[in-house]
């Protein structure tokens, strides 16, 4: 203690104030300690509580009753701290952070006690609590560090309810996905008859079609990392009857409350594509951070397209040119008939930049498009009733529909760079 003590200089006056305190009433070295938090280097708050009953001699710390202000929750923090090793035992991980409730009761108490015993170096006990949560966790665990910002393991100790809480954060995978069939939706679709619950219309299965990208691109990932699940997040969606072909779609994949993060991203790629040959492939996965997502949803991203149409009248190359070029330029288009259903019913600006134009048949055009993202291409082709304008039919003056759409290219801004996390092919990451 005599070393300690010597980095704890205490004047006159912070030791009144501790009289003071001690005098009102049973507390720990703790709560008398972190009156004064802020004073002195290298100590614990017990530590201090210590050195101010020394210098005023009043005795060591009370073996019975318990502290009137925090009830004894500082004698029983390894048992805590145990009980949080025990929980992140199944867990991969490299930083944790604790974070505590109290009881309405010890809230109360905490309060009555600065009302009472003001000064201007107190730790409040919440923080003091989690401080010391961490420090005993850490030498059980014999791995990770803190870290405030974006904890792999979070854990909530509720006073008042006796429980201990583990949130795990989620391990993203960023790449892009390339679609190479029709008829295969973005992400899991509940069957529209029973909601997921599974009908005769489904066969049981609970899902509108047999299976989606998600599914693909997400079972052994989840399955390598021990995952509770998986969610897609694309950069926009394409038709569940289009394909998404050339550079493919950027996506993020989040594995939910995975037991491990060091994941080999070769393997892991290569697993995807053979599982899902002729259907899905997936292109330069890297660990991201979470923010990676809104990321990639927020983006304005610009798409080039595909489109084979079929035409209500003949038609020559000149006139077919002449009214593709036509949509170059802001197209007005109000909120398509067919997802009117689920989408704001609004009216968008979107460009055109540029398209190119070539008959096929007498009756049957291929157009290459590119837009801005969020343009919806059939009903540029279609008009959608005069939902969309200017649109190839209203320039052709007779009908003309998407038969085949493709994505060609999906460009973000920024391109694929991350603003953090790693590239490497082979990785020990854990995200956020």
């Amino acid at each position: 203690m005599t070393r300690a003590s010597e980095r704890f200089e205490t004047t006159s006056e912070v030791l009144r104030q501790a009289e003071t305190i001690l005098r009102a009433g049973l507390i720990c070295d703790d709560c008398l300690g972190r009156a004064f938090g802020m004073l002195g280097h290298g100590l614990e708050n017990d530590d201090r509580g210590k050195i101010l009953r020394e210098r005023l001699a009043l005795g060591g710390e009370p073996t019975e009753g318990r502290c009137w202000v925090c009830e004894g929750l500082f004698s029983a923090l390894d048992v805590w701290a145990r009980r949080a090793c025990d929980a992140s035992h199944p867990y991969e991980f490299e930083s944790y952070l604790f974070g505590v409730r109290l009881s309405p009761r010890q809230e109360a108490m905490e309060k009555t006690f600065f009302d009472r015993f003001p000064t201007d170096a107190a730790e409040p006990l919440k923080r003091a609590l989690n401080r010391r949560l961490g420090k005993a966790f850490e030498a059980l665990a014999k791995r990770g560090t803190v870290s405030f910002t974006h904890p792999h393991l979070t854990f909530t100790v509720d006073f008042g309810e006796q429980r201990l809480s583990l949130r795990v954060a989620s391990l993203c995978l960023y790449g892009r996905y390339r679609k190479l069939v029709r008829g295969l939706p973005q992400t899991h679709w509940p069957c529209r008859a029973c909601r997921g619950t599974g009908c005769a219309a489904c066969h049981g299965t609970g899902k509108q079609y047999p299976e989606s990208v998600e599914e693909l691109i997400g079972a052994i990932p989840t399955a390598m990392s021990g995952a509770a699940g998986a969610q897609l997040h694309g950069a926009g969606r394409e038709d569940i009857d289009a394909r998404m072909l050339g550079s493919g779609r950027p996506f993020v994949l989040e594995l939910l409350s995975p037991r491990r993060r060091s994941l080999d991203l070769e393997s892991l790629t290569d697993r995807v594509n053979a599982s899902a040959s002729g259907k899905v492939e997936i292109l330069d996965v890297q660990v991201a951070p979470r923010g990676r997502i809104a990321e990639i949803k927020e983006a304005r991203a610009q798409k080039r397209y595909r489109a084979l149409v079929v035409l209500a009248a003949p038609i020559d190359d000149v006139v077919l040119r002449k009214a593709a070029e036509g949509l170059v330029g802001v197209i007005e288009q109000r909120t398509p008939a067919r997802v009117a259903h689920r989408r704001a019913d609004l009216t968008r600006r979107r460009r055109v930049h540029a398209v190119q134009a070539r008959p096929c048949s007498a009756r049957q055009a291929e157009l290459v498009l590119e837009t801005d993202g969020g343009l919806y291409i059939k009903e540029l082709i279609s008009g959608d009733a005069g939902r969309t304008c200017p649109s190839l039919a209203e320039r052709l003056g007779f009908d003309a529909r998407v038969e085949e759409l493709d994505v060609l290219d999906v460009r973000l801004p920024g391109g694929d760079r991350l603003e953090s996390g790693d590239s490497s092919r082979k990785v020990s990451m854990y995200g956020e």
